[in-house]
């Protein structure tokens, strides 16, 4: 027990634990406790006896735990002081590790391909990130390159590596562009390292094509795994990489993770949704990845169900999709199957334990007065529930397909401008996010971002797959709350009564349709 201690006590002085929890003498002598497990008779009242009710006291105890499992805090996020509004409350959460997470971070695998799969949320990105600092401290002379499909994302991955091995105390400088690249997924003929494809064409000297209707990424790669083999077919080629780490690895095919694994020594890992769409037709059949990621970390269970439900019309007479029992909970489900009725539950997350039960994480709001008028109403009961709210807490997310969103956009950033006093960055047009911005965006340039608050805006619920697909996804960028607006008798009578039920009762009730 002291070896563990002093060990606890040396891991907090590393991430700067100390000026929270107290030295280690203080927290050995008010938190720790030595029991004969031989003299507890009845574990309820063991459990009272022990149980704690300072807050101050909790929050040292979950950092404890932290440091003890390696689920380690940003100090900076987490803080000393005991939040007193929503937005501070789950910001401030100490985040620890499950099973899963754990063993995806730790364990050793013989599979060169390593897949990591999960929902929206369920912490894919983050788990990647520690591998990446694993990976990068542990092997010295390794070359990574961390890629995706989306720019805007592959723009906010490489902003959030520093800041990530700045509080990791990763005391190795990051050299970019000789160990360590990220960058999206095909880049441009300008810059060796704007993309993974384009690196490895300058790599192995082989041509590089840009996108045309002739030419798509797909048979890109094709050509490059072509090439290569044929340039090497007498001879043993360099590898260009020692690692690969793909995020959002569903927007690919398998002939990028072909040419990967061609190109690169030792591991690739795979990280993705475990819906390509939520209209993908057999989920569970293609799902065999290492490690399968069923909770959902970043979002209330409730706004996951309601945007499930609304993304594949579960409350509709009509289903758009439907999953058996299997797949239901490979996506984290609690199922209980009566005669031809689903009840479908998620189990409560502990990041949302502090809020209060009558929260409302996720709101219907259909507009009487003009969409950008709701939208700065919004954004000051937001203000006014969250003194400490900031620009870059809130995402606004227009999911219709139509250019009208362009000009929608354009108004919502004068009344921002000028109501407000808010900086605006539309990301459809800077393909980043920018900080100190409340950021704007058409539904293509939003994946792998997250907002404490998500503004979505549609004009009318619609039964395109892909537009239902996006209304799922968008609606799930938020880990405190979402708003959905538009017009009035857009939504169902069904689709009310359903969020509803998920209010109040926390579960879904689905009549199985008679055709799957």
């Amino acid at each position: 027990v002291e070896d563990v201690v002093e060990d606890i006590g040396s891991i907090s002085d590393k991430y700067l634990y100390k000026g929270v929890i107290g030295r280690t003498r203080i927290w050995k002598e008010s938190l720790l406790k030595k029991i004969d497990l031989n003299v507890i008779s009845n574990i309820d009242d063991f459990f009272s006896t022990i149980s704690l009710s300072d807050p101050i006291d909790i929050k040292k105890i979950d950092l404890l735990i932290s440091l003890f499992i390696g689920s380690i805090n940003d100090i900076e996020r987490v803080k000393d002081n005991i939040p007193s509004n929503n937005l501070d409350k789950v910001k401030q959460k100490i985040q620890l590790f499950d099973g899963d997470q754990t063993r995806f971070i730790y364990e050793k695998s013989e599979d060169k391909k390593i897949r990591i799969q999960g929902l929206s949320g369920t912490g894919k990105t983050e788990l990647l990130l520690h591998k990446l600092k694993d990976l990068y401290v542990n092997d010295s002379s390794s070359k990574i390159f961390f890629t995706c499909h989306n720019k805007i994302l592959a723009d906010n991955l490489k902003k959030r590596i520093p800041s990530f091995f700045n509080f990791m105390k990763v005391e190795q400088q990051i050299e970019w562009g000789n160990r360590l690249w990220c960058a999206h997924a095909w880049g441009s003929s300008y810059s060796i390292n704007s993309g993974a494809y384009q690196y490895i064409c300058s790599y192995y000297q082989i041509p590089f094509y840009r996108y045309s209707y002739q030419m798509s990424f797909s048979r890109a790669c094709k050509l490059a795994i072509d090439e290569i083999k044929y340039k090497f077919k007498s001879e043993e080629k360099e590898y260009a990489f020692t690692y690969m780490l793909i995020d959002e690895s569903q927007d690919f095919d398998e002939t990028f993770f072909d040419l990967c694994e061609l190109v690169t020594e030792k591991n690739i890992y795979l990280a993705g949704d475990i819906f390509q769409s939520i209209f993908d037709e057999n989920i569970s059949n293609t799902i065999e990845p290492h490690f399968l990621l069923g909770k959902c970390y970043r979002t209330d269970p409730k706004t996951l169900m309601f945007a499930h439900g609304l993304g594949m019309g579960l409350f509709e007479e009509i289903k758009l999709r439907w999953l058996e029992e299997k797949e239901w909970k490979d996506c984290g489900y609690n199922v209980n199957i009566e005669g031809n009725k689903y009840y479908l539950s998620r189990e409560p997350l502990r990041r949302f334990e502090d809020l209060d039960d009558e929260f409302e994480s996720i709101k219907i709001v259909e507009i009487t007065e003009s969409f950008s008028n709701t939208v700065i109403r919004i954004i000051k009961e937001i203000q006014e529930e969250n003194k400490t709210v900031s620009p870059d807490d809130i995402g606004i997310i227009l999911i219709d397909g139509d250019k009208e969103v362009y000009e929608l956009a354009d108004k919502i950033e004068l009344v921002i401008q000028r109501d407000i006093g808010w900086a605006v960055n539309k990301a459809y047009e800077s393909k980043e996010k920018k900080s100190g911005t409340i950021l704007i965006s058409n539904r293509n340039n939003v994946k792998g971002l997250e907002f404490p608050f998500v503004i979505c805006i549609t004009k009318k619920i619609n039964n395109n797959p892909s537009y239902r697909n996006s209304l799922y996804t968008m609606l799930t960028r938020s880990f405190i709350k979402s708003f959905l607006l538009t017009q009035p008798k857009s939504l169902t009578t069904g689709m009310k009564s359903s969020l509803q039920e998920i209010i109040d009762k926390n579960q879904m009730v689905i009549q199985e349709p008679t055709t799957a």
